[in-house]
């Protein structure tokens, strides 16, 4: 896991300074402490910081050339099943036991596009391709590993993170907001891809690839996207969900450094803590505790981990040390981002790098196999639609009068927008005042899109979106957190194989809470006694709205109301800290929105400075 930074020049430009481009790179010095190399032509320029996971010799190094030297490149990820390639493909004469060796080598067997395609992983990759002067960049297929990309008239920069683009000097002074994406950042919390907040800088989509010439001429291509409507033709697997699991468990755990689990009292930890107990006799599970006992999981995680014969380090956190970290927290986040979940996995993070190097996490569970609450609320109030927009006021203001039901649903003019809004953290009158006239992008028009039809293709349609919208918060946050702390974080339910197999397998319709995972559930009962299993888990959150009421509240009112606002000339100013006073008046209590308007000015000035502002 690493950091990289990459310039290809158009024509009759060339590659920028030596100490800038050296400097910029070393911004994601924390993603790769070990090694820092970089090779410089007049037309191309690859930078690397390595974290050493695989191979830990310099045989291991970045920027890499293939054996026929026509391709360089740069990446940053792990490739589960490189040893397959290996044997598949006839690979011989490796320099080194590493992954990217692999890459090279299959680079000049199959070619740019093929050898993305027979990739399992997590992968970031830019590539020069010298022979026919192009620049190809390519990003997993579910979006785990960030990739950015800045379009100048000089060239093309590509990096790991957002700030090695915006403050590179093709972009520093030729960067302008674009109103609908911070619209959106200040609805959901982050940026979605193929957007950031500049019009000139872009993310690579999950599982897409980008191929520029020098000329300037950008093609992109899907390599890999999964249904939205329907079921998936098959996977390439045999083995059962089961087998498919605990086979890419034993692969994530190729490591030439301590590794371990994150174990809390939930199910998505707890089977893949189970699964790497069966191939790793020694592993180790990492537990927070909290002084909190209606946060705290610690308890249950040792419950499972007794069961489970895992040695077990459980590290308490007082909530004084997760405010104390909030300032370094932004440190890691080079982008606007406003999930206050991020604090205590930077938090945590930080503690399992004292231990380990590489950690394994359940993420990914509830967006493939159906685990959040609030989709069986959308199957319960779907049919509501069915019916014209007046009817349905009136209605359901007789039906909530009379205690018959008691929601707003019905008041939204379509489900694909009350399905949006229950991921949106700012009220609609609310959002629409702070940006008057701005509409959302045609990439998030498109992604909460629901095309009416059965219960089933309704529930598709919810885990296509939540895989492709609100997981990629879920992974900017544990990428970003963990990295800052030169940790690896590897996502087992985010292995190509599982993610076809979930998407091919016969759907359950949810009916009540316990269908909510229930194929984990099921798969964990094996494993864990079913009193265990059944405790009820709790999730380590942050109490927020008190945080902002009082230990907070001095820093929130400074960056808010008193400090000027990046973005003013694009937002009502006015209204945003309308917003905020009603709330600190008790008005309302939306104190997500609150946040992303908090991180939002402290991202600015920790990451643009006050003279930017």
């Amino acid at each position: 896991m690493c950091g990289f930074l990459a310039e290809f020049c158009f024509d009759n430009f060339i590659t920028s300074d030596d100490a800038i481009f050296t400097e910029l790179l070393s911004l994601s010095k924390h993603r790769g402490p070990d090694a820092t190399e970089v090779s410089r032509t007049d037309t191309y320029q690859l930078g690397f910081n390595r974290l050493s996971i695989l191979d830990i010799s310099s045989a291991g190094n970045q920027p890499k050339e293939s054996p026929s030297k026509r391709y360089h490149m740069v990446f940053n990820g792990e490739v589960y099943n490189y040893e397959d390639l290996i044997k598949e493909h006839n690979l011989t004469n490796l320099s080194s036991t590493s992954d990217t060796e692999v890459i090279c080598h299959l680079l000049d067997q199959l070619g740019i596009e093929a050898t993305i395609k027979v990739l399992n992983g997590m992968f970031a990759i830019a590539v020069v391709d010298k022979q026919e002067e192009l620049f190809i960049l390519a990003r997993d297929f579910a979006g785990i590993k960030p990739h950015f990309f800045g379009v100048s008239p000089n060239g093309i920069v590509s990096a790991s993170q957002f700030d090695q683009i915006f403050k590179h000097p093709w972009h520093q002074n030729n960067r302008s907001l674009r109103p609908e994406v911070m619209k959106e950042y200040f609805a959901f919390g982050y940026m979605q891809a193929p957007n950031t907040i500049y019009d000139s800088i872009f993310q690579l989509e999950p599982g897409t690839i980008s191929i520029i010439n020098r000329k300037g001429t950008i093609t992109n291509k899907v390599i890999c996207q999964f249904n939205r409507h329907t079921i998936q033709e098959g996977s390439r697997s045999n083995e059962t969900l089961e087998q498919t699991l605990q086979t890419t468990v034993r692969k994530q755990l190729a490591s030439d450094v301590p590794i371990a689990t994150f174990l809390s009292g939930g199910i998505d930890s707890p089977l893949i803590s189970a699964y790497a107990k069966k191939q790793k006799h020694d592993i180790e599970a990492f537990t927070i505790k909290v002084n909190d006992e209606t946060l705290n999981e610690s308890e249950i995680a040792k419950l499972y981990a007794n069961h489970l014969n895992l040695k077990q380090h459980i590290h308490s956190v007082e909530g004084t040390d997760l405010i104390a970290s909030i300032n370094s927290h932004f440190q890691a986040f080079s982008e606007p981002f406003g999930d206050f979940s991020s604090i205590p996995t930077y938090v945590i993070s930080r503690e399992s790098k004292k231990r380990y190097t590489v950690m394994l996490s359940g993420d990914g569970g509830d967006e493939l196999f159906f685990g959040y609450p609030r989709m069986l609320d959308v199957l319960k109030k779907a049919k509501w639609f069915s019916l014209p927009l007046p009817v349905r006021k009136i209605l359901i203001r007789i039906t909530n009068k009379l205690g018959i039901t008691n929601t707003w649903a019905p008041f939204y003019e379509s489900l694909s927008e009350f399905i949006m809004y229950k991921h949106i953290q700012i009220p609609k009158q609310e959002l629409h005042v702070m940006f008057p006239n701005v509409s959302m992008t045609k990439e998030a028009q498109t992604l909460y899109n629901f095309k009416k039809g059965s219960k089933k293709s309704l529930l598709l349609q919810l885990r296509w979106n939540e895989f492709y919208a609100h997981m990629q918060r879920v992974l900017i946050k544990v990428d970003r957190a963990s990295m800052m702390n030169s940790l690896e974080v590897r996502v087992p339910f985010l292995d190509r194989e599982v993610i076809e197999k979930a998407w091919s397998s016969e759907q359950i319709i949810l009916k009540d809470k316990n269908d909510l995972k229930r194929k984990l559930k099921t798969l964990l009962a094996k494993e864990i006694p079913e009193e265990l299993l059944n405790k009820k888990k709790m999730g380590f959150a942050v109490p927020i709205h008190n945080w902002l009421h009082n230990d907070l509240k001095e820093d929130v009112l400074h960056y808010t109301l008193k400090l000027p606002f990046y973005g003013r000339e694009i937002i009502d100013v006015a209204k945003m800290k309308t917003f905020i006073e009603d709330y600190y008046n008790n008005k309302h209590h939306h104190f997500w929105g609150i946040w992303h308007i908090y991180a939002w000015q402290k991202w600015a000035y920790t990451h643009l400075g006050e003279n930017l502002i």
